[in-house]
This record gives structure tokens, C-alpha cells and sequence, in this order.
């Protein structure tokens, strides 16, 4: 797929205790990438998205809290729930295609599919990417994007082969940061019940461009991130942000 894609295992705004800085080194990256000068006139405008979580009014806080002083920030919320002032209407969902980057939240991946399938944002935010769009997303946010992903939807982790496949393989976040993520992936794909992927910890992002892994970037000097396949890991090499 055409585009540009940053994949979150963990950190930036929602979890701070990941950096321990004031503006996170992930999201700092992100409003680099889109080229847009955040200190001036052409500030970047980023959509977040919620789906996975319900759209939490947390969330949505937390997210105006970290870009509305240096982007043009709004909220998509599929449940009607976004802070008043700042949402793309239900009915306008092609304001998408405006952005400079669509942020997506963490929370369920198997809810969030269903409901922008309902929604037929997939197909949208396709065209996005390729006008320009970056797409973006920590945990669920991150898992979307791939042809499946490892998740904790059902309760216990467990294999969902249903992704968008707007990238290639499987995925799992937050591979050092919960317990049995590591354990759990490895064995999903050494069974075959996942295609190989790649896994990332919290704090750590891969950035793809038109389908192809570019990088695997960190906000913490001890991030980590690895190629998994039937015969084990591999680790990747990590650029730590400053």
C-alpha cells in the first residue's frame, strides 16, 4: 500500500511514564514526518481516533492535552462522544483526507475493525494514505494496520488473523511492558496461527513507507524491537530519538 504508516508498541501521549518528558519524543517525531511546521503557520493538522476505546472522554482528553498547542487537533468519534468544538462530523468523514496525520488510540482492535468496517473508514483512510496522509497508532492503533495482530480483545492474548493488511505480516505491541505478550507471540507464530511480523516495546515505533519497513525508532534508550518468524526472534536495530 501506498503511504506512510508509524506503528506504535507503546508510549507517546498516552503513557508518559514511558519517556518521562514533557512532550513525547514519538509524537514529536510524527509532527516531523508530516513536514508541517508546528511552531508557525503551517501547523499540522491531526485527527485522533478512539474506536478502540470507546472513544473515552480520557482519551480524548489526553490527546487536545498533547497537540492542540502545536497542531490543528480534532477528534473523530464513530460513538458521537468527541469534546464539542473538535469533532469531524459523523456525516463528513472525508475531512480525513485533510489531515496530515490520523492518530489512532489503543483499546480493542477486533471492536475497532468492526466498527470502521461498519463505517467504511478502511477505504477511506487507503485514499488518505496515499494523498499524503500519515497514519499513525499505538497498541490496537498500531495492530489495525497489519494483516493480523496479536491482542488482548477476547481477554487472554490471543491470534487475530483479521487486519486491514495494509501492511504486511503480524504485529504485536507492548512486547516487554505486559506480561505473556512475548511468550504469546512467539508461540502464535511458531505454530502458524500468525504469519510472521514484527513486535515492539512500549516506547518504540516502526515506521513504514509504501509497504516497506524503513526503521524502528525509540523514545527510550533501552527500546527494543524484533522480526519474529517460525524459527524465533530477530532483534532490529533501534535509533533512539533525542
Amino acid at each position: 500500500m501506498r503511504g506512510t504508516i508509524l506503528t506504535m508498541g507503546g508510549g507517546g501521549f498516552s503513557m508518559p511514564e514511558v519517556h518521562g518528558r514533557e512532550v513525547s519524543p514519538l509524537d514529536a517525531e510524527l509532527n516531523r514526518l508530516s513536514g508541517a511546521d508546528p511552531t508557525g503557520k503551517g501547523r499540522p493538522k491531526v485527527c485522533f481516533i478512539g474506536t478502540a476505546s470507546g472513544d473515552a472522554d480520557s482519551y480524548h482528553d489526553k490527546f487536545l492535552a498533547a497537540y492542540a498547542g502545536r497542531s490543528e487537533a480534532k477528534v473523530l468519534s464513530l460513538f458521537n462522544k468527541a469534546p464539542e468544538g473538535h469533532e469531524l462530523p459523523i456525516n463528513d468523514l472525508e475531512q480525513l483526507l485533510d489531515q496530515d496525520i490520523v492518530y489512532v488510540g489503543g483499546g480493542s482492535t477486533a471492536n475497532l475493525l468492526a466498527v470502521w468496517r461498519l463505517h467504511g473508514l478502511p477505504a477511506l483512510l487507503e485514499k488518505a494514505a496515499a494523498g499524503g496522509t500519515i497514519l499513525a497508532g499505538i497498541s490496537a492503533g498500531a495492530n489495525c494496520w497489519y494483516e493480523a495482530s496479536s491482542t488482548d480483545s477476547f481477554g487472554p492474548t490471543a491470534p487475530l488473523p483479521d487486519g486491514l493488511g495494509f501492511l504486511p505480516g503480524s504485529f504485536c505491541p507492548h512486547y516487554l511492558g505486559e506480561e505473556d505478550r512475548r511468550e504469546t507471540y512467539v508461540r502464535f507464530v511458531g505454530s502458524g496461527a500468525l504469519p510472521s511480523g514484527y513486535a515492539a516495546d512500549d516506547g518504540v515505533a516502526l515506521l513504514w513507507r509504501d509497504g516497506e519497513l524503513v526503521e524502528a525508532i525509540s523514545e527510550r534508550p533501552d527500546g527494543v524491537a524484533y522480526a519474529v518468524g517460525p524459527d524465533g526472534e530477530t532483534p532490529l536495530e533501534v535509533r533512539v530519538l533525542d
